[in-house]
């Protein structure tokens, strides 16, 4: 993999081959995407201008960067539609190596594909890891003083640069204190997440539990499984509470 760095921006080759589709057309079919970390938590695809399959139409306006310099805003104009200011240049980059690639809005593209299979949300991060392991630790979660699981069967999912979080059977949390939600989440490495909100003491704290009921295949060992958010519940294991983890959604 190559690696350059200009300031706080990372960019690595990627061997997969990647293609986006809008409007049932093909944008783009690239055997040589690169990763570009313009964020510190997870990479973005920019696409070799030579790989691109639909029209980039200029829309007239521009968004600076420090690191990547002036971005020209495109219009991406497919047979099927146009996915207005979807796609980025920056033809006179200080980074040279992003000078004659692309980057796609992720969410604005109908289909993502890595080799043949879809992604989602945004490109996976090789340097990331999601381990689900099997335990017989005693979990117990509450909240103002009333127990919500309690299980000896967790498994424990472990994600780089996250706390560990522990996937509850069914069967051993207190259903009758949740309440559907409508709230969906996407992750790239579990698939959809279903919510559901818990009501305590008379006071409803929104979305607090989760659920992956049709996972994605490296995350198979958490289907139908619920977890809570540690950073808003109190969470013991083995009896010991353990400390609420700082993270985004803190």
């Amino acid at each position: 993999m190559g690696n350059e760095q200009r300031g706080r921006v990372r960019v690595e080759h990627s061997a997969k081959r990647v293609r986006a589709y809008f409007g049932g057309e093909l944008v783009a079919d690239a055997t040589s995407p690169r990763l570009v970390w313009e964020i510190p938590h997870y990479p973005a695809y920019y696409l070799p201008l030579s790989a691109v399959r639909a029209e980039l139409k200029p829309t007239g306006e521009t968004r600076h960067s420090p690191s990547r310099g002036d971005g020209v805003l495109h219009d991406v104009v497919t047979a099927g539609g146009t996915a207005e200011g979807a796609a980025l240049t920056y033809p006179d980059s200080p980074i040279e190596e992003l000078r004659d690639l692309v980057r796609f809005e992720f969410g604005a593209m109908d289909e993502w594909l890595e080799e043949d299979e879809p992604i989602y949300v945004h490109p996976r991060d090789p340097y990331k890891r999601v381990d689900v392991l099997g335990s017989s630790r005693h979990v117990r979660v509450a909240l103002d003083g009333v127990t919500l699981a309690a299980s000896s069967q967790p498994r424990i999912l472990f994600e780089t640069s996250l706390p560990p979080r522990y996937y509850l059977p069914l069967s051993d949390v207190r259903f009758d204190l949740l309440k559907p939600s409508k709230t969906r989440t996407q992750c790239p490495y579990k698939g959809t997440a279903a919510y559901w909100s818990v009501e305590v003491n008379g006071v409803v704290h929104e979305d607090l539990v989760w659920i992956y009921r049709e996972p994605l295949p490296e995350s198979q060992k958490i289907a139908g499984l619920a977890c809570f958010f540690s950073e808003k519940v109190d969470l013991f294991v083995d009896g010991e509470l353990q400390a609420k983890p700082k993270t985004p959604w803190s």
